[in-house]
């Protein structure tokens, strides 16, 4: 078994359920935690693993098109895009808003999925 981690991946997009959230984009940060095909292990090769680069921007598109309310939806979705991709068998990930309520410094929402 192969982990691959990639954290605090930087999004911009409307995520809130009050009407000032509606209007502004707010910074989240996404957290992956993949299981992936063991096979780049021994090729070291881009094309045997998950591309960061390429995840990354897979996730900052999704959530900024999906303008959710809810963090768990967020979730969801960050998770859905990175088990997307070919070499990922489990996937995880957990978005977080800080700010949101005043005297609490962050929420965060988590998702897991494997495919079968």
């Amino acid at each position: 078994m192969l982990e691959l981690e990639i954290r605090d991946i930087a999004v911009d997009c409307i995520i809130g359920d009050l009407p000032h959230e509606r209007e502004k984009p707010q910074r989240v940060t996404v957290d992956v935690a993949l299981v992936i095909d063991e096979t780049a292990a021994g090729t070291d090769a881009l094309e045997d693993t998950v591309d960061y680069v390429a995840l990354a921007e897979r996730i900052r598109e999704t959530l900024v098109a999906a303008r959710c309310r809810m963090l768990e939806c967020a979730a969801k979705l960050a998770c859905d895009a990175a088990a997307a991709f070919p070499h990922v068998r489990r996937a995880s990930a957990a978005v977080t808003k800080t700010g949101a309520v005043p005297g609490i410094a962050s929420a965060t929402a988590r998702y897991s999925t494997a495919r079968t």
